[in-house]
């Protein structure tokens, strides 16, 4: 991150959050070892219902003002972009309702979202044949990854507006990804660069010993 890119943060690193979260890898921890069927069960393996919104983070919050935001899409690509607030607030938006599943075992049903849909992005910057793989890289340094397939699809966001306000920053507001479909890890926070790679790049909890992939109702909670 070069120094333009450079924003100011509160609080740093969790540590021993980030150790604890890697034992529960190692042990297995809340793993049932159950499995569901998205078309018919709403609810996947070892989740329960919550009506708030916790907040789970690693322990440092960008504050990312309007003014400093910029959002990069690159990579194996056709037309990069470079976008402020307003432009992306320009880019065509769409509304979507849908649930969100947190590897921590909480889901919240019919959450309302407001933003620029993964479709409408993979329209304007046209990945190159050869770009298989999706890397969201955050304000605060945290990455995480998906395939292109999964990023292609129908429910998947750039949202800015939950429940019809501006997502607050404790919950990753200007920006952040929507991937409900996956555990919310891979939906990444203060967003700040969308990559479109060749190969596949996992990114921070991805190479401490959680699953790839993501699919909670395979519950592939660590790898």
């Amino acid at each position: 991150m070069s120094d333009d890119d450079q924003v100011p943060v509160t609080g740093g690193i969790r540590e021993k959050l980030v150790a604890r979260k890697q034992e529960w890898a190692r042990d297995g921890r809340l793993l049932t070892g159950t499995t569901g069927d998205p078309d018919r069960d709403r609810l996947p393996p070892g989740q329960r219902l919550v009506k708030d919104w916790p907040v789970l983070d690693l322990g440092a919050e960008p504050n990312v003002t309007p003014e400093k935001f910029r959002l990069d899409v690159d990579g194996a690509v056709e037309n990069r972009l470079s976008l402020r607030l307003d432009e992306f607030m320009a880019l065509p938006q769409s509304e979507s309702v849908s649930d969100m599943h947190c590897v921590t075992q909480w889901s919240r049903y019919d959450n309302r979202w407001k933003g620029v849909s993964a479709r409408a992005l993979v329209e304007i910057v046209r990945p190159k044949p050869e770009a298989k793989h999706v890397v969201f890289h955050s304000w605060d340094g945290y990455t995480t990854n998906i395939r292109l397939d999964q990023f292609d699809q129908p429910d998947v966001f750039l949202v800015h507006e939950w429940e019809g306000k501006p997502i607050t920053r404790e919950h990753g507001g200007p920006v952040r990804m929507l991937v409900p479909r996956l555990y919310l890890w891979k939906s990444a926070k203060w967003l700040r660069r969308i990559e479109f790679t060749i190969s596949d790049h996992p990114g921070f909890w991805e190479v401490r010993g959680y699953h790839n992939n993501a699919d909670p109702w395979l519950e592939e909670r660590y790898g």
